[in-house]
């Protein structure tokens, strides 16, 4: 059965959504606040939060970015802040969706089904995982095969958006997106050189026989593969 984590405050809400989703075939997670919610995340790994964002103490917009530190995971935020401004603040942050309150049940369920689909299981990037690579995000730091690894903040956006795409090409200019703030895509070697010193950090922190799990694909991009034929690329 597919389970959801359902972060809500209101406790009428929080019961009423737990019985829609419950009847809709879901195994239901609940949290009433933003630590709550992290501490879920990490133990139960689900497959779809919901996510309010006026929560007690750590609010959504805070668990959101932590959530997005360590993991893909479809979020749907479920809020009563339903300004444009809001809107395209939680999309940016990394929100799949953004439904406002008071909603329809059904536009609910429709939601959660079609980023299922579409999203398909969430990929994380902490601890048991990656079973030699760990994120440390409050350390701005890595775990590789068991050492930890400092990193510049550049280094650390770098890796965590690698992980997180594993297996998948990231272009050079989504890289300079994303990582340095930068849609001109202009100063392409700042990607180059930032690769080469990540890539020594890890190959000094792993050993002689740990492979090199970021493949420089010639003409795109880089990619993150931690399996047996990880360290082919060249560059």
């Amino acid at each position: 059965m597919t389970r959801l984590l359902v972060v809500e405050d209101d406790p009428d809400l929080s019961l009423a959504l737990r019985v829609l989703l419950t009847r809709s075939g879901y195994e239901i997670t609940l949290a009433a606040d933003g630590r709550e919610a992290l501490r879920r995340l990490f133990a139960e790994r689900p497959a779809l939060m919901v996510l309010d964002l006026l929560l007690p103490g750590l609010d959504g917009w805070e668990v959101l970015d932590r959530t997005r530190d360590m993991s893909d995971l479809p979020v749907l935020v479920l809020s009563g802040l339903g300004g444009v401004d809001d809107r395209v603040r939680g999309l940016r942050s990394g929100a799949d969706d953004y439904l406002v309150k008071p909603f329809a049940q059904a536009e609910l369920l429709a939601r959660v089904e079609a980023l299922l689909r579409r999203t398909g299981p969430g990929h994380w990037a902490g601890e048991a995982v990656e079973e030699d690579m760990r994120l440390v995000p409050e350390r701005r730091s890595a775990l590789w095969h068991g050492t930890e690894i400092r990193l510049s903040d550049i280094e650390y956006r770098l890796l965590q958006l690698l992980v997180r795409n594993r297996g998948r090409v990231v272009t050079t200019e989504q890289l300079l997106d994303q990582v340095w703030d930068d849609s001109t895509a202009i100063g392409r070697d700042r990607v180059k050189f930032a690769v080469l010193r990540l890539r020594r950090k890890l190959r000094y922190a792993g050993g002689p026989h740990a492979p090199d799990p970021i493949d420089a694909v010639r003409g795109l991009g880089y990619r993150y593969d931690n399996g047996p034929a990880a360290g082919n690329g060249a560059g």
